[in-house]
């Protein structure tokens, strides 16, 4: 296996685009590409532009008259307005999923570099690959979701299973469910999909990623999640994930381990309500890369996801992602390029930060080593994931 990481770009995903006013603004793209491009990373792994995803491809997840209509959609942007419900129906249309000129093009391709990490990783081109650009995975088979069109989480799974993968784990930290993957390998023994997010009574989707959803009937224990409660910091988060996801790791024994960034659980996301760092986020890349060695052979692919504060903490939080797979960790305190500084006003009108930091040194106590507190609100969800789904695995609650 080549120890030489790849990140997927092509220029072009920055087509994929809502409109002004929609938070997902391809800027965030735009901008992480130049902050990993200033910070040197460039030398230290393969830059890479994959084909869009095929018919065939996009039909491992998603139904053919679905994506038929975002082919015409994007066509023909004047024809959902005249024929909304069709569309709606579809999920296409809405507020949160407005329709744009060719809409299938560019979904195509952000879920083409998704697709083509995961066959480079199998195939042991790399060790590890990247597509911040990727993560999209509220798209449902027959529909579009929370600002995703196509679920190239999903398509990545699916490929590597095609290509004969036993065992792929999906972890996901996106501060909302990953209920499009989820769904797509519900009853699938194959995939295990692991989600910590914000609870659903409090954030989008509010219908599914609760404990007790631990899979279908041919696949108990395929899906875990953690629910986490509103306002939960560095510290509650990490202790979240070092309680669930290496034991459920180890068990599970992946070939493959396909992870989702989302990095919208910053303190400073509009959209919604945890209080994470850039620290503690670059803290579990670093773990999520661990296990991927320790558990899936080191073979990782590693994903994008939500993220609305597009300037001042989405940029920083994937280029920490890159430089990890890149196997040139940044130091927290790293400065941000001048450069890079004046390019984030001159597009956005926002004042950059200095550093690569926020300037917390994430630290958190784990269950076997503290214990718990039945009245914690932290530790209730951590126990609810826990008793739902470690018995499924043969482990312990």
């Amino acid at each position: 296996m080549s120890g030489r990481a790849l990140l997927m770009w092509d220029e072009r995903v920055t087509g994929y685009d809502f409109g002004p006013g929609h938070p997902m603004d391809p800027v965030r793209l735009t901008l992480t590409r130049e902050l990993v491009r200033a910070v040197g990373l460039d030398r230290a792994l393969t830059v890479v532009a994959a084909p869009p995803a095929g018919e065939s491809t996009l039909a491992l997840v998603h139904d053919g008259d679905y994506v038929g209509a975002v082919r015409r959609a994007g066509e023909d942007p004047d024809a959902v307005r005249t024929s909304y419900e069709a569309f709606a129906a579809y999920g296409l249309g809405t507020v949160d999923n407005p329709v744009f000129p060719r809409m299938h093009e560019a979904s195509a391709l952000i879920a083409g570099q998704s697709v083509a990490a995961a066959e480079a990783v199998w195939r042991g081109e790399a060790a590890h690959a990247v597509n911040f650009t990727g993560g999209l995975h509220h798209a449902m088979p027959g529909a579009a979701s929370g600002f995703c069109v196509y679920n190239d989480a999903a398509l990545a799974v699916a490929r590597l299973l095609e290509l004969g993968a036993e065992r792929v784990a999906y972890v996901d930290v996106d501060v909302h469910h990953g209920d499009g993957v989820q769904a797509a390998f519900w009853d699938d023994p194959r995939v295990m999909t692991v989600s910590l997010h914000e609870h659903p009574r409090t954030l989008f989707p509010h219908t599914s990623g609760f404990a007790e959803e631990t899979g279908g009937p041919d696949a108990e224990g395929g899906a875990v999640n953690v629910a986490l409660p509103a306002g939960t910091g560095d510290a509650g988060w990490l202790r979240a994930f070092h309680a669930v996801v290496p034991e459920l790791l180890a068990a599970f024994r992946p070939q493959v381990l396909v992870s989702q960034h989302g990095a919208d659980t910053h303190v400073e996301d509009p959209l919604a309500h945890l209080a994470v760092t850039v620290d503690a986020q670059r803290a579990v890349a670093e773990a999520c890369h661990a296990l991927a060695h320790e558990h899936a052979g080191g073979r990782w692919v590693a994903l994008g996801g939500g993220g609305y504060a597009v300037a001042d903490v989405v940029p920083r939080t994937w280029t920490h992602l890159v430089a990890i797979a890149a196997g040139e960790p940044l130091a927290p305190g790293t400065p941000v390029p001048e450069e890079w500084r004046q390019s984030v006003y001159a597009r956005t009108r926002q004042p950059a930060p200095l550093r690569m930091t926020d300037g917390r040194e994430p630290r958190w106590t784990g269950f076997a080593e503290a214990g718990y507190d039945p009245a914690d609100r932290l530790d209730q969800a951590v126990l609810a994931t826990r008793r739902a789904a470690f018995p499924l695995h043969g482990l312990l609650p």
